[in-house]
């Protein structure tokens, strides 16, 4: 076992520790202290809330662990007075507004954006304003953040993706043992585009503007011929290069039928080819 493994491994041995007694005063001083250890762990992208694992039935591990050191950090902070840059924040002591500077190579353009501590940004990431990162979050390098867009907590968004005007990408805290949403590499998030409830949106795939992805979301595939649904075991997962838009589905029963009715649908219409990547080029004009 190498150091860093041992550092680890004692790291979350003193996390689960702290998190089952309910750190209390007697050891709040080692509950700081290993919660602060994970926060600048995660802010240097050594831990992740979930990362790759071609071992799991996703792909993805959620590590568990790192989500319960951040609701620690949650259970031993008081509220407080602190600023970020320009902007000034009454949030828990131990979540501070991430600090930057040109040597770490994230451009946060003027307008009210902001970076909770504990998420990890990487080279190259590109903020509009206002937009926000949260606690746990993952962001690889070369993804753009467009104004008004959400990275929720412990979401993790891969490398050259476009996180469109408006676009939410949901987080989870709890239960500890649930996926985060993961956007993976070169995905297009449409503007107004919401992603929530663990979805994992595969490399490549474009989600048109408008679409809204949920556990409880069919999503009909009109090139393969099949729909696709979350289980009890697995997240709703949008296929490697699927392009996906809102539709609609006719209700065929009932009132909703006599009335003529239907209801929302997410729709793969296509798989990703030349003609898609020439329309998603214009990001590059923007770094």
């Amino acid at each position: 076992m190498t150091t860093e493994s041992r550092e680890l491994t004692d790291l979350k041995s003193r996390i689960e520790r702290n998190f089952t007694t309910g750190a209390p005063a007697a050891g709040r001083d080692d509950a700081l202290s290993a919660f602060l250890e994970l926060r600048y762990a995660l802010e240097a992208g050594k831990l992740r809330a979930a990362e790759p694992d071609a071992s799991a039935p996703t792909g993805w591990r959620v590590n568990a662990w790192v989500k319960r050191g951040i609701l620690l950090g949650f259970r031993i902070g008081a509220l407080t007075e602190m600023s970020g840059g320009a902007l000034s924040f009454i949030d828990k002591s131990t979540y501070p507004a991430r600090i930057f500077t040109a040597e770490d190579g994230v451009r946060i353009v003027p307008g009210g954006s902001s970076v909770r501590s504990g998420a990890f940004v990487a080279r190259g990431v590109v903020m509009m304003p206002p937009a926000y990162i949260n606690v746990g979050a993952y962001v690889d390098e070369g993804t753009m953040v467009d104004s008004h867009a959400l990275v929720g907590s412990c979401a993790q968004i891969g490398r050259r993706v476009h996180l469109s005007a408006g676009a939410q990408i949901g987080g989870v805290l709890e239960p500890v043992n649930a996926s985060p949403v993961i956007i993976e590499d070169d995905v297009l998030v449409g503007g107004n585009t919401g992603v929530y409830e663990g979805t994992i949106v595969r490399r490549g795939a474009v989600l048109a503007a408008g679409t809204i992805l949920t556990r409880g979301t069919p999503v009909y595939d009109v090139v393969q011929r099949t729909i696709l649904k979350a289980t009890a075991e697995t997240p709703l997962i949008i296929p490697e290069g699927a392009v996906v838009v809102p539709g609609s589905r006719a209700v065929t029963g009932g009132y909703g039928k006599e009335m003529g009715l239907s209801v929302y649908t997410p729709v793969i219409v296509k798989y990703r080819d030349e003609k898609t990547d020439l329309s998603t080029t214009l990001e590059e004009l923007l770094r």
